[in-house]
């Protein structure tokens, strides 16, 4: 009979069971106690070993002052902030938005050390029910704030059916060396259509923890994009649920990273009924000694006949000390589906850069409009206008050499 050895706990999980144990999730805290925070033997964590890679926690954040001033100007957005956990609005809330809180944390339980550290340590998370199509933007600010900290929160969302809304999420906060671990519950009534998108605006020594979990119903129709540019080491969890027939989703996401910086995004949608589709579509750049990952893994249940599924992702290395890991998957258990995934990377086009230096255009410039021309997929499809400019202003400052 094979002996079961004790995980060795590093300084990171021992902080982690005590803030467990002091919150009250034994539960939790014992879980992680037997099994460690993930290592590249777990498979959604294969290329993002969070036992190496997270090496401290800090002590969890205490309430601070609420910071009126979004990290991303959307004007005539409603905004509403989670400063160190703590929810609060700004403004009266439009006609159809109900502002409230719920008890505990939103996630569906499942075997993610991520998860269970997030639904152990919140006690309050902020709820939004959307009951008719809104022309505002939601802006939802997530900022750690002070000296470095600890902080878990949570959302959960309710759209009714046939509305129509965009919530944009950004994370930001002090220049500290924080850990955020963030979740978002949304459910999509029928033939609801929303946009949603995360945007990681912190500081570089920051960890960003987020997981993202939407459930469709019947003719629902999701887009995401999930834009990781500021943490150290960031990761984000998409588990997309297609439970109403004609639901879609486009999921997609950018990964822009510099030297010394790790990015994660990792995503599994399931199509349960017939009748569903979705479309991932991400992409990565990477510069410096950094890494960039994606990983998408496709489930198509027994019963979910006539699915219609293509995973996609799409690398550019911007230097030899780069690097792009990529993981698409399929796990099929019908027979009547059109299904499918592609992994590309590689470098600027050399013909398409010496067409553009050919005509004049400095080698900076033209590198930049390539690289603008490789995302543009992602954007054109934000129609508000405003929210369209102000991600292209976010990308065109990290192609300048900023975050």
């Amino acid at each position: 009979m094979r002996q079961a050895y004790p995980v060795r706990l590093g300084p990171a999980e021992q902080t982690l069971i005590d803030q467990l144990k002091a919150a009250g999730a034994d539960q939790a805290a014992e879980r992680l106690s037997v099994a460690g925070l993930p290592t590249r033997r777990f498979e959604s964590y294969h290329y993002t070993d969070l036992k190496t890679l997270l090496r401290s926690v800090p002590p969890l954040g205490a309430p601070a002052n609420q910071v009126d001033v979004p990290a991303l100007s959307l004007p005539g957005a409603f905004n509403l902030t989670l400063v160190n956990g703590v929810a609060s609005q700004q403004g009266e809330a439009p006609e159809g938005v109900i502002v409230g809180t719920a008890h505990g944390g939103v996630l569906t339980t499942r075997d993610d050390a991520i998860v269970h550290i997030n639904s152990g340590l919140v006690r309050e998370s902020l709820s939004l029910s959307l009951d008719s199509t809104l022309d505002q933007i939601v802006q939802i600010a997530h900022r750690i704030e002070g000296e470095a900290a600890h902080v878990a929160d949570a959302i959960k969302v309710f759209v009714a059916d046939g509305a129509t809304a965009t919530i944009v999420e950004t994370f930001s906060g002090s220049d500290a060396a924080h850990v955020g671990n963030h979740a978002m519950y949304m459910a999509l009534g029928k033939g609801a259509v929303v946009t949603h998108v995360t945007i990681d605006l912190s500081a570089r020594a920051t960890s960003h923890f987020a997981t993202n979990e939407y459930h469709l119903a019947d003719g629902a129709r999701l887009r995401t994009l999930v834009i990781h540019l500021g943490a150290g080491l960031a990761r984000t969890h998409l588990f997309p649920h297609m439970g109403g027939a004609d639901a879609h989703a486009d999921v997609t996401g950018l990964n822009l990273v510099s030297d010394g910086q790790h990015a994660d995004i990792t995503m599994e949608t399931h199509h349960a009924v017939p009748h569903t589709s979705s479309q991932p579509l991400f992409k990565s750049i990477a510069r410096g000694r950094s890494k960039a990952i994606v990983q998408g893994k496709l489930v198509v249940a027994r019963d979910a006949q006539k699915t219609d599924a293509k995973f996609m992702h799409q690398g550019l290395m911007l230097s030899d000390e780069a690097e792009i890991l990529s993981k698409p998957e399929l796990e099929i258990y019908a027979d009547d589906v059109v299904c499918g995934h592609g992994s590309t990377c590689g470098q600027l086009d050399d013909d398409s850069l010496f067409y553009l230096l050919s005509r004049g255009i400095p080698k900076a410039e033209a590198e930049t409009m390539l690289v603008r021309g490789f995302i543009a997929e992602l954007l054109d499809p934000v129609d508000d206008e405003g929210l369209n400019s102000a991600l292209q202003g976010i990308i065109d400052g990290w192609l300048l050499g900023g975050k």
